[in-house]
């Protein structure tokens, strides 16, 4: 079969100074804000374009920020902050800073991923739909249509959708070794907010290239990062879209939290989970990260371990504890829909005495702390072509945005 993985017809490479994370990676916009008035070249400038500080001190909305996106891109390219190369892939390596415990590997540990295009008629979702890249996570419509308006409004793509190559994952681990050891100087370094080194080499046509990118289609691809820009490039019409291919070699799961704003009478919150048929009990220390099968709780009274009931017979998705989370907590005793604006998704990288820091500080009326997605458990899911509860599984290290861009007008 022909590999889903291709080079991209024209690549926009970053000089520098232009990376980011991701536009989703936020718990709070004010960060995002704050990030571009310290650098403007940052590509959160035109992945969120409504929170650039003129946008803010202006009031405008995501889609009247569109137009000063696209004019801040185009400025950025005839600025020299991006080169074009054509028909390349992006060689991709990620090093944990020394000192730090990164992705739970120790010092020196290293990612390794390429940047190509896919094909978006092989994106899969359920086990009824053929293809070779799976979709794992149920989605926010609203968080999809922006997306797609970017898109349509830049003619490019920016932040990559991460995905986790599953049959060949170990020789293409090795050839990227390989290659990234032979070829000399990277074309970009950036350098993330955790202290990570990511690096880029542009590989053009040629024989590397294309073992490069037979490893990177050789087997299934499950999106681990990037579940609404996926969705974005099929509902545009997209006929590929920009990824970040890696291996399992190279990524961790996370846990992924929640805060909750405007709780009401957060303080009964024991009683009402009791009620709902939960095990709750006051722990005798700040919540933490807690050991699976059990949810950590903070509020303004107090801190709690809780077990939320799981249905008799409960399948893998059922049994996770982000599912618990969103059908007994949030659905059955907040009464609020998973997409509510009072609830923030906060990834790995936030630690537990941020979120207590939040709700301490009267800025979220509940911290819920839930523990990483076992690995096991996260391909048994999509094996089964299967959904993960939303925001359940934060891969780090992420892909950088804005390292290279994919021209959406050439193949």
């Amino acid at each position: 079969m022909q590999s889903p993985a291709h080079p991209i017809g024209r690549a926009w490479i970053s000089a520098g100074g232009t990376g980011a994370q991701n536009y989703d990676e936020f718990a709070d916009d004010g960060e995002i804000t704050e990030i571009v008035r310290a650098n403007p070249a940052s590509a959160l400038a035109i992945e969120m374009p409504h929170r650039t500080p003129e946008a803010v001190a202006a009031g405008l909305s995501f889609t009247d920020s569109l137009p000063a996106a696209a004019a801040r891109f185009a400025a950025l390219r005839e600025q020299g902050r991006y080169r074009a190369a054509e028909q390349v892939v992006g060689l991709y390596r990620i090093a944990e800073p020394a000192g730090s415990a990164g992705r739970g590997a120790g010092d020196g540990a290293v990612s390794y991923g390429v940047f190509c295009l896919v094909d978006t008629d092989q994106i899969s979702a359920s086990a009824d739909e053929p293809g070779l890249v799976i979709r794992n996570e149920d989605v926010f419509v609203a968080k999809v249509k922006e997306r797609v308006a970017l898109a349509d409004a830049i003619g490019h793509l920016l932040s990559p959708i991460l995905l986790l190559q599953t049959g060949s994952g170990e020789a293409l681990q090795a050839l990227l070794v390989e290659l990234t050891g032979r070829l000399g100087a990277p074309d970009v370094t950036d350098t993330d907010p955790q202290g990570r080194s990511h690096q880029l080499w542009a590989l053009g046509p040629g024989a590397d290239q294309d073992r490069v990118l037979a490893a990177a289609g050789g087997g299934e691809l499950i999106v681990a990062d990037g579940n609404h820009r996926s969705l974005a490039a099929q509902v545009g019409g997209l006929p590929r879209f920009l990824a970040v291919v890696t291996t399992p070699e190279s990524v961790h799961i996370q846990p992924y939290h929640r805060l909750i704003r405007d709780v009401p009478q957060a303080a009964e919150l024991p009683d009402r989970l009791r009620a709902a048929g939960a095990t709750v009990e006051p722990l005798p220390a700040p919540a933490e990260v807690p050991p699976p099968g059990t949810v950590h709780l903070h509020t303004a009274a107090g801190s709690y371990a809780v077990r939320l009931p799981v249905p008799s017979g409960a399948g893998v998705v059922d049994r996770l504890d982000y599912s618990a989370v969103e059908a007994v907590l949030v659905r059955d005793v907040l009464e609020l829909d998973p997409s509510d604006k009072r609830i923030s998704y906060v990834g790995g990288d936030y630690p537990a005495s941020w979120l207590r820091g939040e709700v301490d500080a009267g800025r979220a009326d509940l911290a819920v702390l839930i523990a990483p997605v076992s690995v096991a458990d996260f391909v048994a899911v999509n094996l089964a072509r299967a959904k993960m509860p939303r925001k359940s599984t934060w891969f780090t290290p992420k892909a950088r945005a804005g390292l290279l861009a994919a021209e959406l007008s050439t193949p």
